[in-house]
């Protein structure tokens, strides 16, 4: 079973980060450094990266974009961990495809639950059609694959299931908070502004097709039920 690899420098915090999920049921591996997360990440293959920001050779948003422009670990999931809290560190972070994104200091059971929950986004979507088919867009279930007029678009698991929640109820209004509840699985005041950086990030990957993504003022989002 393919390990969690836990990326801390700080010692007490990555011991603690470690034995919460082995309570939990989880296979953890630890490092210290981003030279050795990465030479990790391609002997281990993790199913999850808790990837620490500040590291004392190597910035974490580098990491993560390296391991993201790699086809081999880009589809593995990474939640960041920093003390920093500003709101455009968390947007550069998803922006590099980042699953999510915790700060310091935080409730570690909290933290494995937001574990759970990406990698319950992970999972095979059960569909009763194995593709959706809107105009240009080609969702593919069995795939897991999106293509706009025959090219393929690279999404991540978030997106792929955020675009999958707003396709499959084409003309209804989600909000924000349902939209974190339907697809990242927690709806945590003050995460709202996450699922509008996930929706700038995925119209622009769309291109033509992002704009049947409608913004709802003061409501929320949906997909353009029929072409205008």
């Amino acid at each position: 079973m393919n390990p969690i690899l836990i990326v801390e420098d700080e010692a007490d915090i990555s011991r603690l980060i470690e034995f919460q999920f082995k309570q939990a049921g989880f296979p953890v591996r630890a490092v210290s450094d981003g030279a050795s997360a990465l030479e990790q990440v391609k002997k281990l293959r993790p199913k999850l990266i808790i990837l620490d920001l500040m590291l004392p050779d190597m910035d974490g948003k580098d990491i993560c974009r390296a391991l993201k422009a790699d086809p081999q670990t880009q589809k593995i999931p990474i939640l960041m961990l920093t003390a920093r809290a500003e709101e455009l560190d968390r947007i550069v972070g998803f922006e590099l495809g980042a699953e999510d994104y915790v700060t310091k200091p935080f409730s570690p059971r909290e933290l494995v639950l937001r574990v759970k929950a990406i990698l319950k986004r992970k999972e095979p979507m059960n569909e009763e059609e194995p593709h959706i088919q809107i105009g240009g867009l080609l969702i593919d279930f069995e795939r897991h694959q999106v293509s706009v007029n025959q090219t393929p678009v690279s999404l991540t698991h978030t997106e792929f299931k955020l675009l999958v929640t707003l396709v499959s109820k084409k003309g209804r209004v989600f909000t924000r908070e349902n939209l974190l509840d339907k697809v990242w699985g927690y709806t945590y005041e003050g995460y709202a502004r996450t699922v509008d950086t996930h929706i700038r990030r995925l119209r622009d990957k769309l291109g033509a097709m992002g704009d049947w993504i409608e913004t709802i003022r003061g409501v929320g989002y949906r997909f353009r039920e029929i072409e205008e």
